[in-house]
């Protein structure tokens, strides 16, 4: 019983990774989950009691995959400029997979409280990362640093997700440059 609930509970969250890929929030509905895997309405509310648990469950499970896709590339990078630049690179390079808009897909307004806090702080751990090499590049205010630089990632994830005009290829090498050189081209 036990091993067909967990199996029942991964079809949801794949069915819900599906359905966030393919149409956002707005995708994401109960009935829409049950469709995708088969099961009653009301049995998917024996999973999850909403949509928000949905997708906290989502980002528990898949935050730390990708972060240690992160890790991993700058683990591989030579250099704490190398490592900026693969943070950058690979955070970029998982914006169509399906786990990475999983985690995108959260809005404030659709979390309470506590899941809003435990994404904040699985952000953290993400922003935590870089820290060190910037502080080896000489920040003053390494995780200052490291929090303005997630921002320039996440401009850009909003950039290819709402797919711009630039090419997702330009806007990752204008998120590397400004990375590294700052608004100087």
């Amino acid at each position: 019983m036990a091993e067909h609930r967990s199996m029942q509970r991964a079809a949801l969250l794949d069915a819900a990774r599906s359905l966030l890929s393919e149409g956002g929030t707005e995708a994401l509905t109960f009935p829409a989950l049950a469709e995708r895997t088969g099961l009653a309405r009301s049995s998917v509310y024996e999973y999850f009691r909403s949509r928000a648990a949905v997708v906290e469950e989502l980002c528990a499970v898949d935050f730390p995959v990708w972060a240690a896709e992160v890790a991993a590339a700058m683990g591989a990078a030579d250099g704490a400029e190398a490592k900026v630049e693969a943070y950058v690179r690979r955070q970029l390079a998982l914006v169509g997979d399906r786990r990475h808009r999983a985690v995108v897909a959260i809005s404030a307004s659709e979390l309470d409280a506590g899941a809003r806090e435990k994404i904040r702080a699985a952000h953290g751990e993400l922003v935590a990362m870089i820290g060190e090499a910037l502080e080896e590049m000489g920040h003053a205010e390494p995780r200052l640093a490291a929090m303005l630089l997630q921002g320039v990632v996440d401009a850009a994830v909003r950039r290819i997700e709402l797919g711009a005009a630039e090419d997702p290829a330009a806007i990752t090498e204008a998120a590397v440059s400004m990375a590294l050189r700052g608004v100087r081209g």
